[in-house]
């Protein structure tokens, strides 16, 4: 028989501790009071159902057992002190089972009002009120039955049933109806802190994604015409120099302002689109600098469709013929490639131009570069520039590949 009750309860538990992760299962219980009990949790807010869902997780089964048997050693020391000083002559036994009744009844209407704290707020009145005349007509029931044992005599019982409608509606109010109250408000107290609380973190949540969304497409709107002022220079240039060129250049340039329309449109492009983007701007570099550029693109096929900012890896190529490859009279060559490590992805521009300076001043191109890999990213991803062996440069990009 025990045996059976404990596999009953224990089944029951786990149905009651699967709702409170997920609500939805509420419909699928049994019929009869396993629903019923499993709709009712499924009402409950997601943060009631939370702080349910720790309660009984620590508070289950043989978990229980040891707070159990404190409760009843407390309740028990109780009701033996109550009973040497109220009535000394009432029976230990009945003083202990009374106690313990009691205690382990309250402690049940307390646990229930902590967790129904928002249902309980909407009847506190009407609940305090049947709870108090449940309490009284248990009482009475009580005198009912001593009539039926007692030898005292009907009169002698019935003249009891003042003192004891008093004693129980003054312990209903002291110990169950005043309890529930206070915790009924504190809860409903804690619960619309918590609810303000968290609602104001979503709005300042909402407030810094909207900070850096803005001051991403800030960002791109100072790129957009750094790329376009760079490009038209060179083009300006090059006509003042000779026609067919010009010529070759313009043709080079409309290919890059096609590939580079969408990404200065686009928060994040596709790998493969920003290496597109990067080979029709250094054919039209190429144009310009002529034999004194040259360049090497490295894209793995795996890696084609790994997103990035847009146009964050062209500001590096451009930092690169700008601050390396003109500069030098023998011109040199700019490496731009791909690869994966674990989690991480690795882009680097290598060019073999004349290498940083004692003191480098970071223009907007690479402070933009920076300022977007840290809002896009959140600290996880970094630019780094170092000096390379032979001469030259190295930048490279250092992003989650799934971000």
């Amino acid at each position: 028989m025990w045996q059976r009750f404990t596999l009953w309860y224990r089944a029951w538990d786990q149905e009651q501790l699967a709702v409170l992760a997920c609500p939805a299962l509420a419909e699928a219980m049994p019929a009869g009071y396993r629903r019923v009990f499993a709709i009712k949790l499924a009402q409950l807010s997601d943060v009631e159902r939370q702080q349910l869902a720790h309660f009984s997780q620590h508070y289950t089964g043989r978990k229980a057992l040891l707070p159990m048997a404190w409760m009843a050693l407390a309740f028990s020391v109780a009701g033996l002190l109550l009973q040497l000083a109220l009535a000394p002559d009432f029976p230990i036994g009945k003083a202990l089972f009374g106690a313990n009744a009691v205690g382990f009844t309250c402690v049940a209407i307390y646990v229930g009002a902590w967790f129904n704290y928002r249902q309980l707020d909407q009847r506190l009145l009407r609940v305090v009120v049947l709870t108090t005349l449940l309490t009284i007509l248990g009482a009475l029931l009580g005198v009912g039955i001593s009539v039926l044992v007692s030898d005292h005599g009907l009169e002698a019982e019935l003249q009891k049933i003042p003192r004891t409608i008093a004693i129980a509606g003054l312990g209903a109010i002291t110990l169950l109806a005043a309890p529930m109250m206070l915790i009924t408000a504190f809860r409903n107290r804690q619960f619309a802190s918590l609810t303000a609380t968290l609602q104001r973190d979503a709005e300042q949540d909402r407030l810094a994604r909207a900070l850096s969304e803005t001051q991403l497409r800030l960002l791109r709107a100072q790129i957009e015409p750094h790329f376009l002022f760079n490009t038209l220079g060179a083009v300006q240039q090059l006509a003042e120099d000779g026609a067919p060129r010009a010529a070759g250049l313009t043709a080079n340039l409309i290919a890059f302002l096609r590939a580079s329309l969408d990404e200065m449109r686009s928060e994040t492009v596709a790998l493969a689109d920003e290496f597109g983007l990067i080979d029709a701007y250094l054919r039209v570099m190429q144009v310009r600098l002529g034999a004194r550029l040259r360049f090497t693109l490295v894209l793995p096929l795996a890696l084609e469709h790994v997103r990035l900012p847009s146009m964050l890896l062209l500001t590096l190529v451009e930092n690169a013929i700008k601050h390396g490859i003109e500069p030098a009279l023998r011109g040199g060559e700019v490496t731009v490639c791909a690869t994966q490590n674990g989690a991480m992805l690795s882009l680097q521009v290598v060019d073999t131009g004349i290498g940083l300076v004692d003191e480098v001043v970071e223009g907007t191109g690479l402070a933009n570069a920076r300022q977007r890999l840290a809002l896009a990213h959140h600290g996880a991803a970094r630019l780094v520039l170092a000096p390379r062996e032979d001469g030259g440069t190295v930048a490279e990009i250092t992003l989650p590949v799934g971000a």
